[in-house]
């Protein structure tokens, strides 16, 4: 049996093209089923719905031979223990640096400066800054990020954007991007030597999906 790590939403939804290509169809729809295991149209693979920063664990561990996780939380898990064979080129959006309009940005990140940053993303968010020279004070949350500029809690925060939007409707806007986003596929490393026979035709057939676009 080949168990393939999913996260429900954008991701899930962009996957399913790529499932088909490779021969396998969900037998449910995991936004109106209760089921954290989906069985498909093959006997040999299902699916399991879990939350998209456990998906890097679930694969590392073996619960999962293969899974689909944005780079973003590829990062900050650190990749251990896992392949990384295929950027599918899907849910794709940019980690950027975000503050409120009128924030003097550039000058906030001279040279020994400190700054206060908001961010789920805190391994990336470091490294970003130390990179920079930049002293930041990180302070984690995991939702509605932009409100933390805006009630003073931070100078910055870190975080996906997509359209901007939101970042406009709250009187934020991006000051710099940090890297571009999109999701790969992922696959344990033992699986792939072990289960080889059923892994490697699935890896290819995203392959191919991903090259015909």
């Amino acid at each position: 049996m080949i168990t393939i790590a999913l996260s429900k939403g954008r991701i899930f939804d962009e996957t399913l093209p790529m499932l088909e290509a490779a021969g396998v169809r969900p037998a449910e729809n995991p936004e109106t089923s209760r089921k954290l295991i989906l069985s498909t149209n093959r006997d040999d693979v299902r699916l399991v719905i879990v939350r998209a920063s456990d998906t890097p664990t679930y694969v590392q561990y073996g619960a999962a031979e293969i899974g689909i996780a944005g780079k973003d939380v590829l990062l900050e898990h650190g990749g251990e223990g896992l392949y990384q064979p295929l950027d599918l080129g899907i849910a794709k959006c940019r980690l950027m640096v975000a503050v409120r309009k009128g924030f003097d940005y550039r000058k906030a990140i001279q040279q020994g400066a400190r700054l206060r940053v908001a961010t789920k993303y805190m391994y990336t968010a470091r490294e970003h800054f130390a990179a920079k020279g930049v002293h930041v004070d990180l302070i984690k949350l995991y939702g509605s990020m932009e409100l933390a500029p805006l009630v003073g809690l931070a100078d910055a925060i870190v975080d996906l954007v997509s359209t901007g939007g939101t970042l406009k409707a709250n009187n934020l806007e991006a000051v710099e991007e940090i890297r571009a986003i999109s999701s790969r596929l992922i696959v344990n490393q033992a699986a792939l030597k072990l289960k080889g026979d059923v892994v490697q035709p699935l890896l290819d057939a995203f392959s191919a999906a991903v090259s015909r676009g």
